[in-house]
């Protein structure tokens, strides 16, 4: 989907409180402060330790294609709710359709200039989810690729290659582990 087919992002007051809506395309032109979440799923593997699901962005996004960053990311519509934008891109990008249960984490600010001469301004809820297994379908339109990732591979790859990564994930990336359960110390 094209910027210019979607719909409007809501405005945001630094406190997260909607200030009305405004193109997507122009808001990302103009660094406007808008609402977004960014979606984790994660996992213990057999040693209790956290992999998470990482999507590769389509080559044909509008900004950061080709880039690695967390399972799901977009903009709640004027009037929806967070959890429930956070479902219907699920499905959208992934063809995840399951009923999964999020943990609303922290929201948090962030500003980057991006290819293209965009500008992602954004207050941007965090969200996380276990689960076991899902089973995915790709939107060509939207992902490229999708795989489990270590924390330790990660965690490796920010630091070795940060590029690879859209500009907001190392941020989200933080308040997930922050706030997802690790396997308990011996």
């Amino acid at each position: 989907m094209t910027p210019t087919q979607r719909h409007h992002v809501v405005l945001v007051s630094p406190e997260g409180e909607p200030k009305g809506t405004a193109e997507k395309l122009e808001a990302h032109q103009q660094g406007w402060l808008h609402s977004a979440f960014s979606l984790m799923l994660y996992r213990l593997n057999q040693d209790g330790e956290r992999e998470f699901l990482l999507q590769r962005r389509a080559d044909s996004k509008y900004h950061s294609g080709g880039l690695w960053t967390n399972t799901c990311c977009s903009h709640p519509e004027k009037d929806e709710p967070v959890a429930a934008a956070a479902k219907r891109r699920l499905y959208e990008e992934l063809g995840i359709a399951r009923p999964l249960d999020f943990a609303m984490g922290p929201a948090f600010i962030y500003r980057a200039e991006l290819d293209n001469g965009l500008v992602e301004h954004e207050w941007d809820q965090v969200i996380a989810c276990e689960v076991n297994h899902v089973e995915m379908i790709l939107n060509p339109d939207e992902v490229s690729d999708c795989r489990w990732w270590s924390e330790q591979d990660i965690q490796a790859a920010l630091a070795d290659s940060p590029e690879q990564f859209t500009a907001w994930f190392s941020q989200v990336f933080a308040h997930i582990c922050a706030m997802t359960p690790t396997h308990a110390m011996a």
